[in-house]
């Protein structure tokens, strides 16, 4: 099983459509693929599940997610008081594993666990339990179900972030050709350094994708450059800008299933080839 967590601290970058449409190919090309959506704003979630995992207002969360798994870890299921946790910790069933939290996807080969938009207000409680190894060993349980697993990541180094570095063989850090995106990644790899000498000596910088790359135009060319310049390991295939993505999105489909020849999904098949490879 090979896992992927694609992460950056600055939102905005295009990490949830990036996971989700290298998920999507690789479970196009018949990997048995599980997505699991860290971000609680859960854009991954709603690309593949739609309507399901669209919540709002008056519509909660689809469950099982990722936020209920947490709370299994913590022993402490929504609802119950003070004394039924402390009974349900010592009684639970511990043998309930990620599996429990998955969603079948539309697409073949494709699972979701999907996110919470509360998944956040679990964070201090996992931190002070020193919790941090529990998705790591969750997954390590799934190696014979998956052969491939991607991780998507809220924009933030938080304790969800962490856990996903600490299970994960592979990192991809979305980029934007933006300057302030430049004088961030000294800081994100920094700390994906740190992760691998304090938590996972197996963790890879896979490589720094350039998305809404636009060829034509002189600054992005410039920033690109000065990245491999520095020797950041830029990748070489790069994403451009498209209304397809847009498009992508309103339908829940992923390009490789919306439209498998078009520019933008090429350059995806490209860059999961390439990624494939190392």
């Amino acid at each position: 099983m090979r896992t992927r967590v694609v992460f950056n601290q600055k939102g905005g970058v295009g990490k949830s459509s990036i996971t989700v449409n290298l998920a999507a190919i690789s479970a196009h090309q018949g990997f048995k693929t599980l997505l699991i959506d860290l971000d609680p704003q859960a854009n991954s979630s709603q690309y593949l599940l739609g309507d399901d995992a669209t919540y709002s207002a008056d519509k909660p969360a689809l469950e099982p997610n990722i936020e209920n798994y947490f709370e299994e870890v913590l022993g402490n299921p929504q609802g119950k008081g003070l004394l039924s946790n402390a009974i349900g910790s010592i009684l639970k069933n511990r043998s309930k594993g990620l599996e429990s939290y998955v969603h079948q996807s539309p697409f073949k080969n494709l699972d979701v666990i999907p996110a919470s938009p509360t998944l956040g207000n679990l964070a201090h409680a996992l931190e002070s339990k020193h919790k941090i190894y529990k998705l790591r060993d969750a997954l390590q349980q799934l190696a014979e179900q998956y052969e491939r697993v991607y991780i998507d990541t809220p924009p933030a180094f938080n304790f969800f972030t962490l856990s996903a570095l600490i299970a994960a063989d592979r990192v991809l850090i979305p980029f934007d050709c933006d300057v302030f995106s430049k004088r961030a990644l000294n800081t994100l790899i920094e700390n994906i350094i740190e992760t691998q000498d304090d938590h996972n000596d197996r963790l890879e910088i896979e490589g720094i994708v350039v998305n809404q790359f636009q060829a034509q135009a002189k600054l992005p060319r410039e920033v690109v450059q000065q990245l491999k310049d520095e020797g950041m390991p830029v990748l070489d295939n790069m994403l451009p800008p498209s209304i397809l993505m847009k498009e992508s999105h309103v339908k829940n489909q992923p390009l490789i299933h919306l439209a498998a020849e078009h520019k933008l999904t090429q350059a995806y098949q490209l860059l999961f080839n390439e990624i494939e490879q190392k």
